[in-house]
């Protein structure tokens, strides 16, 4: 009896021991080294950005998985959090988004810039104004997210080289924050609120899966395109790996 009690104890106790630790103390993953990132030039790419905290990240394809290789502040975006609705609000645009070659512009007058495509069916059918949303250089913005020539140089220089290497589309997403529940709770009073909500699940399918989330837009939201995710909870442990601090 004494022997199956303690080979019950030795089974369960990893997940006593990682249940006990607080979610709070796992940090984000750091990105590759230089070395590896260079070395990923042309491999699929993938962005997030996170208004709140003036970031975008830039992923590459290792394996199966996506991994950071590099985390750029923005050095502008206009109008504060929430989508972007109507032509002249100047807001810069929240939602999932998808880039191809002939977004890419080399020649702007904001040095490099990449249209967003802004508006996307989701905001069509929201019935959401506006045109040349995008990322680009120079570092002023009127519903833009602006960038140094520096950093803009290095994104544009992964999504073409994505791109002209064969993906067909970089997929780019675009947040308020991070969707932690935590954050979500701390806005619940907003009037964005119930379209945050929409934004969560794409957001947990990359961090806890490490792929880009498949995105539709059924009867005017967000879905992502995986009935498993959708119908399991969201796992807390895995938002907290990148919850801002």
């Amino acid at each position: 009896m004494g022997k199956i009690a303690l080979l019950f104890a030795m089974f369960f106790l990893p997940a006593v021991v990682f249940a006990s630790v607080p979610v709070a103390q796992i940090a984000p993953l750091a990105p590759v080294s230089k070395e590896l990132k260079k070395q990923l030039l042309g491999t699929p790419v993938y962005i997030q950005i996170f208004k709140e905290e003036r970031t975008l990240e830039l992923y590459g394809k290792i394996g199966n998985d996506y991994r950071l290789l590099n985390s750029y502040r923005i050095c502008n975006f206009s109008g504060g959090l929430g989508p972007k609705r109507r032509q002249g609000d100047f807001k810069s645009p929240e939602g999932f988004y998808s880039v191809g070659l002939s977004q890419l512009k080399p020649d702007s007058r904001f040095y490099r810039a990449i249209n967003t495509g802004f508006p996307n069916e989701y905001d069509r059918q929201q019935g959401y104004e506006g045109k040349y949303l995008m990322i680009h250089g120079s570092c002023v913005s009127i519903g833009c997210y602006a960038m140094t020539d520096t950093n803009i140089d290095e994104i544009y220089h992964y999504v073409e080289a994505a791109l002209r290497n064969g993906q067909p589309r970089v997929e780019v997403s675009i947040y308020p924050f991070r969707m932690t529940d935590s954050n979500l709770q701390r806005h619940r009073y907003s009037v964005y609120y119930s379209f945050w909500q929409q934004l969560q699940p794409g957001y947990a399918e990359f961090v806890q899966n490490r792929q880009p989330p498949s995105i539709s837009v059924s009867g005017g939201k967000y879905v992502l395109n995986n009935a498993v995710l959708n119908s399991t909870p969201v796992n807390q442990s895995a938002l907290a790996l990148s919850e801002a601090k």
